[in-house]
């Protein structure tokens, strides 16, 4: 039986080979439209420097122009290019998504698999994970901000500390339930020592729930980043982010729709992207999820 024709088992990833991708796009469509989406946006950032020109070159002779030859998206309020802004504004937005979610899946990572292995721990820190899920997302980072200064490591710090909780809580519920599984407690028998067995048996366990849970978290930060900018509490004006160019333009949209219209629509496609790609990994890794719907 290949991997691939199991019903109702979660696929392993060490086993996936090049002759099963297309079997795998057609079962689970949505792993490659969103990881297709998420790519092209990915390789559009990163190239933004050969084709998209200057984000921040401001020329007042040439405000709230029309798209041209010279400027797609036409230019904002102070003549910068919509288009160039619009295509770096990426690079801060997935800069943001996928260090906030990279930080929060490590951190609640670590402290999921303790507390759910040590009831001591579980009781002190799962209380205090209560406490931080408590306090709204927005909030929490609008008052780190505030503190420190905007920025964009403390932007993305500010993300990941409320977004830990719930990869941890998340974590912590897979690994109470590996934990009393007959071939954990055969190894603890065996003689294995703790560390072995949280690396070789209680860890991988948590990674496809880990990955869709990091999706969300993904998704979540983009969208976070988006607000904290256009509320001026994000990154720096003088970078181009969709939040903030955004906030800009607002008062500009009868004229020139396009600046408000371009980061808005890039914004909602890259959202859309991250989420299908978690979808299509729930879906992947655990196949009954699917049938349930």
């Amino acid at each position: 039986m290949t991997l691939l024709s199991a019903p109702v088992e979660v696929m392993p990833m060490g086993r996936l080979r090049l002759s099963d991708l297309p079997r795998l796009a057609r079962r689970h469509p949505l792993v490659l439209i969103g990881g297709g989406l998420l790519a092209l946006l990915i390789i559009m950032a990163l190239t933004a420097p050969f084709y998209a020109g200057d984000p921040v070159n401001i020329d007042p002779f040439k405000r709230l122009q029309p798209p041209s030859a010279a400027t797609w998206f036409g230019s904002d309020n102070l003549g910068r290019d919509v288009f160039a802004r619009t295509i770096f504004g990426a690079r801060i937005s997935l800069l943001v998504g996928l260090l906030s979610a990279s930080s929060a899946a490590v951190v609640g990572l670590l402290i999921g698999v303790v507390a759910g292995y040590s009831r001591s721990f579980d009781n002190v820190v799962m209380r205090v994970m209560d406490g931080l899920m408590s306090i709204p997302t927005i909030l929490l980072a609008i008052a780190l901000i505030s503190l420190t200064g905007p920025g964009i490591g403390i932007l993305i710090v500010a993300i990941a500390i409320p977004e830990t909780p719930a990869v941890a809580r998340l974590v912590r519920s897979v690994v109470l339930g590996v934990r009393e599984r007959p071939y954990v407690e055969a190894a603890l028998c065996g003689g294995a020592r703790l560390p072995k067995v949280l690396w070789r048996h209680i860890l991988p366990s948590t990674v496809p729930a880990l990955m869709v849970q990091g999706a969300t978290v993904c998704a979540s930060a983009i969208l976070t980043e988006a607000g904290l900018s256009f509320l001026g509490v994000g990154v720096p004006p003088e970078i181009p982010s969709w939040g903030n160019m955004i906030a800009s333009s607002r008062l500009y949209l009868a004229i020139a729709p396009l600046t408000i219209f371009a980061p808005g629509i890039c914004l909602a496609v890259t959202v859309l992207a991250v989420n299908l790609l978690g979808d299509g990994l729930r879906d992947l890794f655990d196949p009954r999820s699917k049938r349930r719907r």
